[in-house]
């Protein structure tokens, strides 16, 4: 959850006023205060998802966010110096929430590309600008010819040299100290710079975004037995409407890693299983068994294998239960949080039940009228193994 004060989470429990503020930035800047030009905000919403892990193939770890927004038409480019012309400039957005002594305590939504304006009714009729978060550059910068790395090349140096390419002036922050391991065997990047380096985050156990600082952030997956927020319904919840669904569909409980290349006789392997006897999806248990699959060249020892495995597990684990819920919005949840959500029992109008969720997607309004809108999956606390 983004850093917000104590004051912040106990006013959005109750009536407050809420502000939306977007900047058109020149590309280049981070922090959360840019140098940019204001300009109006009559709708819109940025929505962040998480990559989906599905079927026998992981695609990578990567969270990518969107931003929709509308603004006056007379803000439309005519030049392609104009602010929102699509050739480079950023908004920066934020929403907040004023306070009665005329504070405001804005969060940071993140920086977004122009990419589409559009406009129905000309020439006065409202602006709406389609935008991507920093991702969409690696995305679009494909390699002109194959690039080798050698064995031996450090991580780290790898993922600066193929970011840095594409964004001169990116901060990338890394949790821990897996930008100082090395690589085990030589690796070719052919042409496609966002799935490289996926692959590469993805072998080492790690997710990768663009903060809303505007920062490359390199991370493991947060702890799901440490809810950051508590979504509620009754008496000074936030809950506002709940659906819910159970489903098989797209839930493993063993995910099987190995790392192989022409250079090796015996590939590295790990197992991960779920090996807790009280969770619903126990691999020893009714559910039966059902793996996933996760091979990469960058995997090069079974300790590596293992720390992929571990990690794609804790991903997709959790009961085969998804929740779609709309909540008095909190600007600073994000995806992959682990949340804490308190809900009436059928039929027993004093009892609540009581159940851990991980955030898969968020969409986040910028009016006043409208709630967040999320989708999770259930987490049940339990241990991973290894076979």
């Amino acid at each position: 959850m983004r850093p917000v004060s104590q004051a912040f989470l106990e006013s959005v429990r109750g009536s407050h006023q809420m502000r939306a503020r977007a900047r058109v930035c020149a590309p280049g800047q981070s922090g959360v205060d840019p140098e940019g030009i204001e300009i109006p905000i009559r709708a819109g919403d940025v929505r962040t998802e998480a990559a989906v892990l599905g079927g026998d193939e992981v695609k990578g770890a990567a969270v990518v966010a969107s931003l929709d927004l509308e603004t006056d038409g007379d803000w439309w480019p005519y030049r392609v110096t104009d602010p929102l012309a699509p050739f480079g400039n950023e908004i920066f957005v934020e929403r907040g929430i004023a306070f009665g002594n005329g504070v405001i305590e804005w969060i940071g939504l993140g920086y977004f590309r122009i990419d589409t304006p559009s406009q129905d009714v000309v020439p006065d009729g409202p602006i709406r600008l389609a935008c991507q978060d920093r991702m969409a550059g690696i995305k679009d910068a494909r390699l002109l010819a194959p690039r080798q790395f050698e064995i031996g090349a450090r991580v780290g140096d790898i993922v600066s040299s193929l970011v840095h390419e594409v964004y001169p002036w990116a901060d990338i922050i890394w949790d821990d100290f897996t930008e100082d391991a090395t690589l085990g065997r030589s690796m070719i990047c052919e042409e496609d710079r966002f799935e490289f380096l996926s692959e590469l985050v993805t072998s080492f156990g790690k997710t990768w975004r663009w903060n809303y600082r505007g920062e490359l952030v390199i991370s493991s997956p947060p702890d799901p037995g440490a809810p950051v927020y508590d979504v509620d319904a009754g008496a000074g919840g936030v809950l506002v409407q709940m659906s819910r669904e159970i489903s098989r569909e797209g839930v493993y409980n063993a995910v099987v890693a190995t790392g192989e290349g022409a250079d090796t006789e015996e590939p590295a392997r790990a197992v991960a299983v779920d090996d807790n006897p009280m969770s619903p999806t126990f691999w020893d248990g009714p559910f039966g068994k059902v793996p996933r699959f996760y091979s990469s060249p960058f995997i090069t020892t079974n300790e590596q294998a293992a720390t992929a495995a571990a990690s794609i597990l804790a991903q997709s684990l959790g009961a085969p239960y998804n929740v779609n819920f709309q909540t008095i919005a909190n600007p600073a949840l994000e995806v992959l949080d682990p949340i804490h959500i308190r809900y009436p029992v059928q039929g027993r109008s004093l009892s609540m039940r009581e159940e851990t969720h991980i955030i898969q997607s968020i969409t986040i309004p910028l009016s006043p009228s409208q709630p967040i809108t999320a989708t999770t999956r259930e987490q049940q606390l339990r241990a991973i193994g290894a076979l």
